[in-house]
């Protein structure tokens, strides 16, 4: 993270993260911040926040760790690996664990720690 990154003061979901610098989100001289027309801070390193680019706070999107996981058994594995990679160490269980419950209950007989295990590698 930047020394002027609105994650440094803001909590995931209180702020637009966008790909790179553009003129959608200059940079203010008076506060040392980048922010949307609408006044909404703005990170411009997707990178190094861990969160891929969206508009969280202006669209109020959920952060990735809190959409819903899909119903597919077979696209929960690529869902979990996208949640816990910007997932923050508090939220990673919970995350699992919705992964577990839906992958159990589609197949009682599955190796869910198998599945999980393919996911992160």
């Amino acid at each position: 993270m930047c020394g002027i990154c609105p994650s440094l003061r803001l909590p995931g979901g209180a702020f637009d993260v966008h790909q790179r610098p553009s003129r959608d989100c200059p940079f203010d001289p008076a506060t040392g911040h980048r922010f949307t027309a609408a006044g909404v801070p703005v990170c411009v390193h997707p990178e190094r926040v861990g969160l891929p680019a969206a508009e969280y706070a202006t669209a109020g999107l959920p952060l990735p760790w809190e959409t819903t996981p899909p119903a597919d058994p077979t696209e929960v594995p690529v869902w979990v690996r996208a949640a816990l990679d910007a997932a923050p160490p508090d939220a990673c269980g919970e995350v699992i664990e919705r992964a577990a419950e839906i992958l159990r209950a589609a197949d009682p007989a599955l190796d869910v720690v198998a599945v999980l295990r393919a996911a992160l590698n």
